[in-house]
């Protein structure tokens, strides 16, 4: 029976000392101090292309999250009446909003074109390095072919 309850005992024991060095070197960690950069420049960091293609699939995603409530309101005014369609064609005319469709339109076509190229990473399509990297340039050049085709045919 003591047996059993010294092994009991230094098991407990042997924990306890488990525990308290991992809250000792936790408390270490933290107590001293981390050399971390003050004031980042974003401006001085390169990203390699398929970084870009990634920040950008993450801002044209939230453009378009953002975008939701002028689509609401927008399809709200064209099914009230007559009168509330016409006007918002001839709000759609102004300069705000040609340039608020010219930028979704970029965003809708990026967004699109980089969640495809990530959902071929997932089934590991395109996987290498090289792949990788002609795959984002070529959705990069695409976005930006989507944006001057549609953004001359909404100005012009």
């Amino acid at each position: 029976m003591d047996a059993i309850r010294n092994e009991r005992v230094l098991i407990l024991v042997t924990v306890f000392n488990w525990t308290y060095d991992a809250i000792e070197t936790t408390l270490k960690a933290m107590i001293t101090k981390q050399k971390r950069p003050k004031f980042l420049n974003l401006l001085r960091i390169h990203l390699p292309v398929t970084g870009v293609n990634s920040f950008a699939h993450r801002v044209s995603g939230a453009l378009l999250f953002l975008a939701i409530p002028v689509f609401i309101y927008g399809f709200s005014l064209s099914v009230k009446d007559a009168t509330s369609f016409n006007a918002l064609l001839v709000d759609l005319k102004t300069v705000p909003y040609k340039l608020l469709f010219t930028v979704l339109a970029w965003a809708l076509g990026h967004h699109l074109l980089a969640g495809v190229r990530f959902l071929l990473h997932e089934i590991e399509i395109g996987t290498s390095l090289s792949a990788s990297k002609i795959a984002s340039w070529l959705v990069n050049i695409l976005g930006v072919i989507i944006f001057l085709v549609v953004g001359s045919c909404i100005w012009l």
